[in-house]
């Protein structure tokens, strides 16, 4: 018997909804790892999903590191205003321009490669760059992870990083 408090805690873990964590809990036979692994496989599956939706709005987020040396502006969209204007996508923004700021990746994603640069590493793109913050996963999962708790697709539609000297 699956208790409201266990579909309580793994919601406030993954963000998931309540029929869906429910679902989650007794598939995995009340194993909260194994839900959430069950969430996570069905979130990255939606997250495919939604690809193909309009994201017209979000916002434009700055940040300069310490020193004022480095600043970076991104600009990342959603689906709608309401999820644009949530603490947790203005956390992601601010993180991802973060990430700009310490890695500097030559491009977004590998579709943003010109024709005719061969063999471009994954640590020069973006999406496929490890997280400096957690290392386990790179910034195309963080992304899939906000994803999949919105409902909304979401996508990182330019930046720019300004070093001082450059």
């Amino acid at each position: 018997m699956i208790t409201a408090t266990q579909v309580k805690t793994l919601r406030d873990k993954t963000g998931a909804g309540v029929m869906d964590s429910k679902r989650a809990l007794e598939e995995a036979g009340g194993d909260m790892d194994r839900a959430t692994e069950l969430l996570a496989e069905k979130g990255l599956a939606s997250a495919a999903k939604r690809s193909h939706r309009v994201t017209s709005e979000g916002q434009i987020i700055s940040y300069i590191h310490t020193g004022g040396r480095v600043g970076v502006m991104v600009e990342i969209k959603c689906e709608t205003d309401f999820v644009g204007k949530t603490q947790e996508f203005a956390d992601l923004g601010k993180n991802i321009a973060m990430q700009i700021a310490a890695m500097n990746p030559m491009y977004l994603d590998k579709d943003s490669i010109p024709d005719g640069v061969d063999e471009v590493p994954d640590n020069d793109i973006l999406m496929l760059q490890e997280y400096i913050r957690d290392p386990s996963k790179n910034i195309g999962d963080l992304i899939r992870e906000i994803i999949s708790k919105t409902g909304e697709n979401i996508k990182i539609n330019r930046y720019v990083r300004y070093e001082l000297g450059d």
